[in-house]
Order: structure tokens, then sequence, then C-alpha cells
């Protein structure tokens, strides 16, 4: 659970309760994309606590190409959101715009919004650049008595980027990466895992012989799911667990090789 300020929790409660029947009369009414940026610049101010003036613009542009709407803090610009119209249902090509901005710049947090539905996408530097959703919400459908709901909306706002290190945003990130089924599957299909599993059986079932090989064909063609070791999301967990068998082969102290000799001086 993360620790959020009573002060903090306040102000989110109250613009639930005021911004969610206006989204909702903007969605049934359908209004322009321009309309719909000016009640989330609202929304920014009033229920994430950013100043108008000094943290939200809409004219931060990259390779003279601008977004809607970008978070400054302390001179820097963590956030970036791609806005669409209240009534647009929102698509994964809608982000490529803000992923391509954010690419550009290095800017890490990228937001797609109607207003009412919000996705939360990860910007990752690799090779190529790649965009990786957090966690989405529908604005309108939240609770006021839900701190799950809650702590979604205090992720984008101003007190969880203006943390001494990590953001808020990057600890839910790293929770949210290793916490999933992809990952989880691709831990279990590591040699120390299938090795541990294989010692366990046989403590269990003294007189059966089962080796690795026949564990690890078991886990990735009878019990795991299809869509769970293959796709991009399956690779890219299998990308991370073995950069974090590397990490940790290299995090552990080598062993001492030399040989210690000890010499008895015998008194004549």
């Amino acid at each position: 659970m993360v620790t959020i300020s009573a002060k903090t929790k306040d102000r989110i409660i109250l613009g639930m309760k005021k911004f969610q029947p206006i989204m909702r009369k903007a969605q049934a009414a359908d209004i322009n994309e321009s309309d719909t940026v000016t009640i989330i610049t609202d929304m920014l101010c009033e229920l994430f606590g950013y100043d108008k003036y000094e943290n939200i613009t809409s004219e931060f542009a990259i390779k003279k190409t601008y977004c809607d709407l970008a978070i400054k803090m302390d001179g820097k610009v963590p956030l970036l959101l791609e806005c669409k119209a209240a009534g647009i249902d929102l698509k994964d090509d809608h982000v490529r715009q803000a992923t391509n901005y954010a690419a550009d710049s290095g800017i890490e947090w990228v937001v797609l919004t109607n207003g009412v539905e919000w996705r939360v996408f990860k910007i990752v530097f690799s090779k190529p650049v790649e965009k990786q959703l957090v966690y989405n919400f529908n604005f309108c459908e939240m609770s006021t008595k839900k701190q799950t709901d809650i702590e979604m909306l205090y992720f984008l706002s101003i007190e969880a980027f203006t943390k001494s290190s990590k953001t808020s945003l990057e600890d839910l990130y790293a929770q949210k990466k290793v916490f999933n089924k992809y990952t989880i599957t691709q831990v279990m299909l590591t040699e120390n895992y299938i090795d541990y599993l294989r010692k366990s059986i046989k403590k269990l079932y003294p007189d059966v012989k089962i080796e690795s090989s026949e564990l690890y064909s078991l886990l990735l063609n009878e019990i795991f799911k299809r869509d769970v070791i293959e796709g991009d999301a399956a690779l890219s967990a299998k990308k991370d667990v073995q950069r974090a068998e590397k990490k940790m082969m290299q995090s552990k102290p080598k062993k001492d090789t030399t040989v210690k000799t000890e010499t008895n001086n015998k008194e004549q």
C-alpha cells in the first residue's frame, strides 16, 4: 500500500467528486479535443495538484512537433500527455506520436487519455525503444471509497513526482515488471528453479527418477499456457529474467582459489 498524506488524499477525493460528473457529461456530449484538453488541464491542477503556470504546458515541442500537454518539474519534463476527445475510443496508435516525442527527448512516462480512460506507459530506452503499459483505469468508474482507485490517481500526482529519488511510478513499474504472469513463468523455467523443483519432487517421491530436462519440457509444453510463453510480452520477460540472473551471478563473491600452504619450522 502506498503512503498518501491526508491532505493529498482529500484533494484527490474532492477532485473525483467534482470531475467524474463533468467527464460523464463531456463524453455523452461528444465534446471536441480542445475542450477535453481544457477539462484535463483543470483535473491536473485541482485533482493531481499541479500548478497551472509552473507545472503544465501545452507548448512543449520536440523536433518542431507539439504534444498536447506536458508536466514540468524543476526544469525537467517527466511526463507527457496525449489527449483525445472525450467521446473517442482510445487506440494504441494514438500513443505513437507521444511515444516518439518521449523517445526523442528522453522522457520516461507518457499518458494517453480522453479524460475518461487513462493509460499510463513507461518508455524503455532499449534498441528499439519500447513502450510498456504499466496500468490503466476508467476515471468515471472509480470509487472514492476504494484505496486502490485513489492510489492509481496518486501515482500521477505532483507528490508522486517530487520524491527525493525514484518516483512512485518507477516503484510501481518495478513491482509490476516482476509480479506478472510472464515474468513468473520465465522464473519458473530457469535452471535454478527447475533444479529446486526436481529436488523437491525427489524428497517426496524418493523412488522416482526424473531429469531436469523432463521437468522443463513438462512445464513448457503441458502446464503453461501458450500466451505466457509466446509473444512480445513473454520475450521481454524472458530477457528481463536473463538479465536478472546475469546480475545475480556477477554479484556473487568469487571463490578464493588460492592454495594456502603452511610452513612448519621444526627445531633442530
